[in-house]
């Protein structure tokens, strides 16, 4: 590649600014506002680091130090106050579409509501329906599509 007359090497890029010469540096990965951007924007990256995080945040809500007998409405309120919000964080940025991507995060809420000792015993569904959670694929991530559908204001 050549730029400005130099030839320039896979990782750098040369700029010419206000007479000054700049080298820009290609990055692979770069975390920006808490978004973990990588070179093809899969953010796979991004996903493995919220869901850890959600996993420790979870560890905490429901370790046997903390909270021994939590009650179904207090854990509901925990986890879509503390774990929910590190799984959804700039959601309309990120969205993920590939189904792994999407199997992982939902894989934190159905570790989740096995925690729970009232609803631990039912079908990820019914623990769903007596926890009052929706699922984050089906109807989270809808809904938040939804919003910013509705947010956009038609240019006249």
């Amino acid at each position: 590649m050549v730029a400005y007359g130099r030839h320039v090497t896979d990782y750098q890029y040369h700029m010419n600014h206000c007479g000054s010469d700049i080298t820009l540096e290609k990055l692979s990965n770069i975390v920006d506002l808490g978004i973990n951007f990588d070179d093809k924007l899969s953010f796979k990256d991004h996903i493995t680091d919220k869901t850890n995080k959600a996993y420790g945040v979870l560890g905490i809500i429901t370790g046997k130090r903390n909270f021994d007998n939590l009650s179904t409405d207090a854990f509901s309120m925990l986890y879509k106050s503390m774990v929910r919000s590190h799984l959804e964080y700039a959601g309309a940025l990120w969205n993920p579409n590939r189904k792994d991507d999407i199997k992982r995060l939902e894989k934190v809420q159905m570790r989740a509501t096995k925690l729970v000792n009232d609803v631990k015993h039912l079908s990820y569904e019914n623990r769903l329906k007596k926890l009052k959670l929706p699922t984050h694929t089906k109807y989270r991530r809808l809904r938040g599509d939804m919003i910013e559908v509705y947010m956009i204001k038609p240019v006249l």
